[in-house]
């Protein structure tokens, strides 16, 4: 497997797109539809491939915050992750560490933090691989009880 930063291009977007829509189909996070490129302009797009097919992504972008928050100081720049997913059979393999490993590298120069926020229907395996593996910080969670039902 290697991995690396790559330039949007044509051919890329597409290959992003159908891994967005087979994640869409998964019906593993609330609410995710996939990509369009407008979805995927402007941020940084790191690749994990094996064999020339493209088994997992993460892209994002950074922006400095305007005001501190509970644990970020103002004027910090911060790494913001959009997406990270790797194909169903690729995943517990290493490729979402070394996609993490590779993109935390790449910003190490210009990111004082590294974010993002999911919305994944199994938070125990998401919190055990951001956490566990990873190594990041718990900062905040957003929960919801649905009351109406249709």
């Amino acid at each position: 497997m290697t991995v690396r930063e790559e330039n949007p291009s044509g051919a890329l977007y597409a290959e992003l797109i159908k891994l967005s829509e087979d994640w869409e189909n998964e019906d593993s996070c609330h609410g995710y539809r996939k990509n369009a490129p407008a979805d995927i302009d402007g941020n940084r797009i790191f690749a994990a491939c094996e064999n020339g097919e493209l088994i997992g992504y993460l892209f994002g972008h950074c922006e400095t915050t305007e005001k501190a928050t509970s644990v970020i100081p103002e004027r910090s720049v911060c790494f913001e992750i959009e997406e990270i997913y790797v194909k169903p059979e690729h995943r517990c393999k290493g490729v979402g560490k070394a996609l993490f490993a590779y993109a935390e590298a790449a910003v190490k120069d210009e990111a004082d933090f590294i974010t993002l926020s999911t919305a994944t229907k199994n938070h125990k395996a998401i919190l055990h691989f951001y956490i566990d593996e990873i190594g990041m910080d718990f900062w905040s969670a957003r929960l919801f009880k649905k009351r109406k039902f249709k």
